[in-house]
């Protein structure tokens, strides 16, 4: 019965981390290179990871005007950002202004001869295999590619999730202490008693 119990538990375990990478902010060090908006089919495996339309939208539709950034890292690889409105739903970031934030990214443009490394915060993931991207939350210049950025959000965030789970851990102690041990010990005496009998009448 343990290794069942340990797959399962580490099966949960890997579900909750990914959910946690997916919608904990994450902040890149990049160079933006373009904006552009382009119309783009949104369903089937790949709408799941896509915000809710923009508030004015037409909802009768698949295809939508998805607003990307694109940049490249420190390193020479691009990475390319989508920028929605979350709206007050899941995640809960509250993002009304990528209308703007497509403005300010387009405003910090550069190029490789003259950069503008900047900080962009986002949630989610890319892949290039189901055509998806992280979300762009904000936007902010740095100094260079080297600025090392503490993700303090993230830390407190963790740390409140490990105290949560250590008082979630001790509250079911308590209750299989005071609550399930006495009921399996009673089925137990139950049950032993019922097998006395039985071999009794043997």
């Amino acid at each position: 019965m343990r290794w069942p119990r340990i797959i399962f538990i580490a099966c949960i375990a890997l579900i909750f981390g990914a959910f946690l990478h997916y919608t904990l902010p994450q902040r890149d060090i990049v160079r933006i290179v373009s904006v552009e908006s382009r119309l783009t089919e949104v369903g089937g495996l790949n709408g799941f990871f896509f915000a809710q339309r923009d508030s004015g939208t037409a909802q009768a539709t698949a295809m939508r005007d998805l607003r990307l950034i694109s940049t490249i890292r420190p390193d020479g690889r691009p990475l390319v950002y989508r920028n929605e409105d979350t709206g007050v739903l899941w995640p809960p970031y509250f993002k009304f202004d990528s209308e703007d934030l497509q403005a300010e990214a387009s405003n910090l443009t550069s190029t490789e001869a003259t950069p503008q490394w900047v900080a962009i915060t986002h949630y989610g993931w890319r892949s290039n295999l189901i055509s998806i991207y992280p979300n762009a939350i904000s936007i902010r210049p740095v100094a260079g590619p080297d600025v090392a950025l503490l993700p303090w959000l993230n830390i407190i965030i963790l740390i409140g999730l490990v105290i949560l789970a250590f008082v979630a851990w001790r509250i079911w102690e308590r209750f299989e202490d005071r609550v399930i041990d006495p009921i399996r010990d009673r089925m137990a005496v139950q049950w032993a008693k019922i097998k006395d009998r039985a071999a009794g009448r043997g």
